[in-house]
């Protein structure tokens, strides 16, 4: 598969979409644990099927102490006791936010989440999971390609 629009390309092309999204990642970021976001972005990637991002966030996760072991189990989380209620939380919602077109968000998600996570927490990890998707539309819409390491 190759790129139809070059990644550096589209950020010289459109720099003020790098700059907002970026931007909105990161302000959202500060209010929500980073190995929660690093979760919620390889999550979403892995629902969009964006390999680019994929690579890249569970690298990021790695290098911030992240277990392989939790990104191995990532995509059967529901089926494994190796996340935490608040984490469990925070994924269904992502879930449910990036499947939209195919399923209502629930009550009973909503809920789930009103027990982990104050209001703030909320509206941040909604703008972290926008971002993400919207991230993922560009790079799997140009066709990124991840680079394999030297190793």
């Amino acid at each position: 598969m190759t790129p139809r629009i070059d990644r550096n390309e589209v950020y010289k092309l459109q720099p003020a979409l790098v700059k907002a999204l970026s931007s909105l990642g990161e302000a959202a970021g500060k209010v929500i644990e980073a190995p929660l976001v690093h979760l919620l972005h390889l999550r979403i990637s892995q629902l969009n099927g964006c390999a680019f991002c994929q690579h890249m966030h569970a690298a990021e996760a790695r290098h911030d102490g992240e277990q392989q072991q939790r990104l191995d189990v990532l995509a059967a989380w529901q089926d494994t006791t190796f996340f935490s209620t608040r984490e469990r939380a925070a994924l269904r919602w992502a879930e449910a936010l990036t499947l939209l077109a195919s399923q209502q968000v629930s009550d009973d998600v909503y809920s789930e989440l009103t027990a982990q996570f104050s209001q703030q927490e909320i509206v941040n990890l909604s703008a972290v999971i926008v971002t993400m998707n919207a991230w993922n539309r560009i790079a799997v819409g140009f066709q990124f390609q991840p680079q394999l390491s030297a190793g």
